[in-house]
């Protein structure tokens, strides 16, 4: 993730896990409530870190998912879901705790596509077919 000082123009990495030894890759922002844009979450595939605006950690707690999520999103429930191919792990974004999990019947990969209504849209991904599937919160 990057941010930019619109004073200079200049661009500069918001937070690099730098003690990971395997790749990740980067997910998601999600502004903290209550914070004025000023605290973020920043979702990796392996973990989410809190930072302010100009990258420094603000929690000393890291978010560590169950499993790798290949897809996540922040819902209006102030939660942000993680999408891997046993289970969706639903989160807390104020502290990362989780608040649920939904297990896969099968191994699948699902897209995530809207919030509605208090309805959460994904989709299943295979070659041959797609199917779209909701969860109300």
């Amino acid at each position: 993730f990057h941010g930019v000082d619109l004073d200079s123009a200049s661009v500069y990495d918001l937070y690099i896990p730098s003690h990971l030894t395997e790749c990740f890759q980067a997910h998601a922002i999600i502004p903290l409530p209550e914070s004025n844009g000023r605290e973020l979450l920043l979702c990796f595939n392996n973990e989410g870190v809190y930072v302010n605006n100009s990258g420094s950690l603000v929690k000393h707690a890291v978010m560590q998912w169950g499993e790798t999520p290949y897809a996540v999103a922040h819902v209006g429930t102030g939660q942000v879901m993680g999408w891997g191919e046993k289970a969706i792990e639903v989160r807390s974004v104020q502290t990362g705790h989780l608040d649920g999990v939904f297990m896969h019947k099968r191994v699948q990969a699902f897209t995530f596509l809207c919030e509605r209504n208090e309805k959460i849209f994904f989709a299943s991904k295979t070659s041959a077919s797609s199917q779209v599937y909701y969860m109300t919160l």
